[in-house]
C-alpha cells in the first residue's frame, strides 16, 4: 500500500505482526496524511510531536481507565492491578503514591545506588567474557534491572527469574489486540506475583530494620502522606507497577541501545572512539527505539487539538514512537546520530506522569552500554534478532551475539 492508503486504513485494533516488527513506516504515513487519526472504534491515534506533547501536558487529559479496563479485562486481577497502580490514576491518589515512591529516587539515593549498579554491570560482563556466545537480552539487558529492582523491593534471589515473565504478561495485556490466552496469562501473573509480594510484605512488617535491601518496599509499607497509608491491595499493586516500570522498560532501553549500535556500526565505532558520547547515545536510543511506544489518555472535558474539537470521554492513543521521529522536531529522524543535540524526545512522557525512574534508568543505561562496548570492541551479532510480540512496548525478545 502507499503511505496514503496506510494512513486511511489504519486501525489500532487490527494491527498485525508486520506492524510490531516495524511500526515506523505506519507512524510516518499517519504523521504525514492523518496525524489526528480516528480509529473505527472512535478513539484517536496521535503521531505528531506537538499533539502528543499537548496531550501529556493538558490538565483535561485523564489517566483514569476504570471504565475502559472493565470492558477490556473484566473484574479480575488485571483490572484490579491497572486501576490501582500509580500510572493509570489521577490526583489525589496519584499524588499520594508518587510522593511515597519519590523518596527512593532523590539525588542522594540515586548516588548511593551507583556502586550497586556498577558492581552488577561488571559481574555480568565477566560472565559474558567467559561465555563468548550469548543472548544479550537474557544474559545482560534483562539481568541488570532484575538485580536492581530486586534490591529495591527486597526480592530474594530464588524468585528473581520470575520477574521478567510476570512483567511481560502483565504489560502485554495492555495491547490493543489481546487473545484470551494472553489475558489469562496476565491475570495469573498479577495473582502469582501478588502472592509472592504479600509474603515479603508480611515479613517486612515484622522486620522493621533499616537495611537498604528492600528500602522501597519498606517506604511503601510504613510511609504516609498527610497521614494516609496505602492499604494492602494498593501496596501490592504499586509494587507490581514498580516491577514493570523499573524492569521491563530498562531491559528494553539497554537491549534497544545495544541493538541500535550493532546495526549501525559507524555509530558504534564513533562511541568506542569517543566514550564521552555515552550520554547522548542513551538519549538517541530513547528517541530512536522508545521502549514505551504508545501511551493513552482519556479526555475529562472537551479539548481542542490541532484544530479539532475533541469531546469529553474520547480515548486517545499517543504515539510516543511516532512523535520521537517527527521531522518537524528532529533532523533526519530515521537516521541514528549518537551525538544528536538537541534531542527533545518524550520517551519518558512529560507532565505529572513523567517517569519517576528516568534518572535511574539513564544511570543503568550509561554504565551497561558504555562498559559493554568499551570492554568488547569486537562484539557482533551472531544470529537473527527478534522483537517482543507486543505493540505498546518495544524491546528485543532475542539479541544473539558473540565476542570474537
Amino acid at each position: 500500500m502507499t503511505p496514503l492508503e496506510i494512513a486511511r486504513t489504519f486501525d489500532i485494533n487490527a494491527i498485525d505482526g508486520d506492524f510490531i516488527d516495524d511500526p515506523f513506516p505506519t507512524f510516518g504515513a499517519l504523521r504525514a496524511f492523518d496525524p489526528v487519526h480516528i480509529n473505527p472504534d472512535g478513539s484517536l491515534f496521535l503521531t505528531r510531536y506537538r499533539d502528543v506533547l499537548m496531550c501529556y501536558q493538558n490538565p483535561l487529559m485523564s489517566s483514569d481507565k476504570k471504565t475502559i479496563f472493565k470492558n477490556q479485562f473484566g473484574a479480575g486481577p488485571l483490572y484490579n492491578h491497572h486501576t490501582t497502580s500509580l500510572v493509570f490514576n489521577d490526583p489525589p491518589y496519584h499524588t499520594t503514591v508518587r510522593k511515597l515512591l519519590s523518596s527512593a529516587f532523590t539525588p542522594r539515593k540515586l548516588k548511593q545506588m551507583e556502586p550497586l549498579v556498577s558492581g552488577v554491570v561488571d559481574r555480568l560482563l565477566d560472565r559474558l567474557e567467559l561465555e563468548k556466545n550469548f543472548d544479550l537480552v537474557t544474559a545482560f539487558a534483562s539481568a541488570l534491572p532484575t538485580e536492581i529492582i530486586s534490591f529495591m523491593l527486597g526480592i530474594p534471589e530464588p524468585h528473581r527469574h520470575l520477574l521478567r515473565p510476570y512483567s511481560l504478561k502483565i504489560l502485554g495485556a495492555l495491547d490493543p489486540v489481546v487473545s484470551q490466552s494472553r489475558l489469562d496469562e496476565g491475570h495469573s501473573a498479577v495473582s502469582d506475583f501478588g502472592a509472592l509480594l504479600s509474603e515479603l510484605v508480611a515479613r517486612r512488617r515484622v522486620d522493621q530494620s533499616n537495611a537498604s535491601d528492600g528500602e522501597v518496599l519498606a517506604g511503601l509499607i510504613f510511609g504516609a502522606v498527610d497521614g494516609r497509608h496505602l492499604n494492602d491491595n494498593e501496596l501490592i499493586q504499586n509494587c507490581i507497577f514498580l516491577l514493570n516500570a523499573g524492569h521491563e522498560t530498562t531491559t528494553s532501553m539497554v537491549g534497544n541501545g545495544i541493538g541500535m549500535l550493532l546495526k549501525n556500526p559507524d555509530q558504534l565505532r564513533r562511541l568506542q572512539q569517543d566514550p564521552t558520547l555515552i550520554e547522548t547515545t542513551i538519549e538517541e536510543t530513547l528517541r530512536f527505539e522508545s521502549p514505551l511506544q504508545i501511551g493513552n489518555r482519556l479526555t475529562a472535558g472537551e479539548v481542542e487539538l490541532a484544530g479539532h474539537r475533541i469531546p469529553k470521554g474520547t480515548y486517545i492513543h499517543t504515539s510516543i514512537a511516532g512523535a520521537n521521529r517527527d521531522p518537524l522536531v528532529f533532523k533526519d529522524p530515521e537516521c541514528v546520530d549518537i551525538g544528536r543535540r538537541p534531542n527533545r524526545h518524550i520517551a519518558f512522557a512529560t507532565g505529572h506522569h513523567v517517569c519517576l525512574g528516568a534518572t535511574l534508568a539513564r544511570i543503568e543505561g550509561k554504565m551497561a552500554i558504555g562498559r559493554l562496548v568499551r570492554r568488547f570492541p569486537r562484539l557482533r551479532l551472531s544470529g537473527r534478532t527478534e522483537f517482543l510480540p507486543i505493540a505498546r512496548f518495544r524491546g528485543y525478545k532475542t539479541l544473539p551475539a558473540r565476542i570474537d
